[in-house]
């Protein structure tokens, strides 16, 4: 059995990252390790980058970069979850819902009112993630299927921040913001 660590990304994971996004994400592999690429090269990142690692090798990653929330008030930074990648190889043993309660834990004290995130509404709950729209929050694209359009909900936030997400720009040019119609 390997020995499980889930630590802050450091400089010399990213090679290793970029593999595990690929391999995870199989066809869409390219597109969402240039997405990880363009947003650590922005300024969304925020050094939020998280990995599982058994014996020695990088084998899951998430990621928070900042958004914003376009509340009636003002602009409010917010984080957005995406991606959530783990090897093949580990899929199924619990290694992404590790690595995402690690992330979660490790970025509890920050100022971000809100963590946003498009996934499936039956994996996300057990973090507390909620459907969004209820909470009179609107997706950035109308291509999110309402339950994949989730929020945690922070201590912080506070009644007045409704409104619509907006993504940082490298989601929208690798064109990562909800699903498309399927091609001929």
């Amino acid at each position: 059995m390997a020995t499980m660590t889930y630590r802050r990304e450091r400089p010399d994971d990213v090679t290793a990252v970029e593999a595990v996004v690929r391999d995870a994400f199989g066809d869409h592999g390219d597109v969402v390790a240039e997405l990880v690429a363009s947003l650590r090269a922005s300024d969304a990142w925020r050094d939020l980058s998280f990995v599982a690692e058994a014996d020695g090798d990088v084998v899951g990653q998430v990621l928070l970069t900042r958004s914003w929330l376009d509340a009636p008030r003002r602009l409010v930074d917010v984080l957005v979850l995406s991606p959530l990648a783990v090897a093949t190889a580990w899929q199924g043993r619990g290694v992404g819902t590790a690595l995402v309660r690690h992330a979660l834990a490790a970025t509890a004290d920050r100022d971000e009112p809100l963590v946003f995130l498009e996934g499936s509404p039956q994996y996300y709950p057990r973090f507390g993630f909620e459907p969004a729209g209820g909470l009179g929050f609107r997706p950035p694209s109308e291509r999110i299927p309402p339950p994949a359009f989730q929020v945690l909900v922070r201590e912080r936030h506070e009644p007045w921040m409704t409104g619509q997400l907006v993504y940082a720009d490298a989601f929208w040019r690798h064109d990562c913001v909800g699903l498309r119609e399927p091609q001929p």
